[in-house]
């Protein structure tokens, strides 16, 4: 009987082996509040080196819609969509969400490659805790886009509700997304200096401050491609729910739910698939 073989026998395992995707998640969910706990000091922390600390949560976003709405708002003229100012803050403040999720997540594993080599709990507990902490940063968003609504509307009505599950598919697709770019970025660290070219892309053929249908009216088959684009789905949902003059269809939800369920179950088998190689290539 080789060594192996006996301490197999014995229950002994390989350190840093990986372990089968049931047993592997099992685990992740049991040590779950290593992740929140993580964030949550990680989030206080960023805020602590900076004077206004927390509302820098809710005002980097609100200076990105004052700028796109003054330069934009300009540019489009009359071609702007309707309800304009609702319209941009909810693309840009849910937007914001799924970029960060999709750049925290790249920087999860290469950023705490001590504790990778150090201690021994399921990396996908990293995109997590990166996950966890843009959730902390999209709920005052989520306030103050309810506000600003309240201020540019005056009808609430009880589609508002719909943001709830909404806000649930977002997050399960954006652990999606950081546990992909998580992984990817480890393979292949280059891609950090392509990210903010590739985010930056999906902002512009994402409808943020334009309406997609309106540009491409014309030409059907693109509209049809473009409204199969996760980010322009998840948030014309939110302006069908939220934002007078808009609406939501059984397409959009199907399409939601499609690509967050998807993007979970692929994101979760794609970064488990390499748990023996991290910390080994960075």
């Amino acid at each position: 009987m080789s060594l192996a073989e006996y301490a197999k026998q014995n229950g002994l395992s390989k350190v840093g082996a990986r372990e089968p995707l049931w047993s592997y998640v099992k685990h992740a969910w049991q040590r779950r509040d290593f992740a929140y706990v993580m964030a949550l000091y990680t989030n206080q922390a960023n805020n602590s080196r900076n004077r206004l600390g927390r509302w820098w949560m809710v005002l980097s976003p609100t200076l990105q819609a004052a700028v796109y709405g003054l330069i934009f708002g300009i540019l489009l003229g009359g071609s702007r969509p309707d309800n304009f100012i609702p319209f941009l803050i909810t693309g840009v403040f849910l937007f914001s969400f799924l970029q960060g999720a999709y750049t925290a997540g790249a920087n999860s594993v290469s950023n705490n490659i001590g504790l990778v080599r150090s201690l021994s709990f399921p990396r996908i507990l990293l995109p997590i805790n990166a996950l966890i902490q843009q959730v902390f940063s999209l709920l005052p968003q989520v306030a103050l886009l309810v506000v600003t609504l309240l201020v540019f509307q005056q009808q609430v009505t009880l589609n508002w509700l719909y943001l709830v599950p909404i806000i649930l598919l977002m997050i399960v697709f954006g652990f999606g997304l950081a546990t992909i770019s998580a992984r990817l970025t480890v393979h292949i660290q280059d891609l950090n200096k392509l990210n903010p070219f590739l985010t930056r892309v999906v902002f512009y053929v994402s409808g943020i401050f334009f309406s997609i249908e309106t540009v491409l009216k014309d030409y059907p088959l693109a509209m049809q491609i473009a409204s199969w684009n996760p980010v322009y789905v998840y948030i014309s949902l939110a302006r069908g729910a939220m934002v007078e003059g808009y609406s939501m269809t059984a397409g959009m939800w199907i399409a939601a739910v499609a690509w967050a369920l998807g993007l979970f179950v692929i994101g979760t088998i794609f970064f488990w698939r390499a748990e023996e190689r991290y910390g080994c290539e960075i």
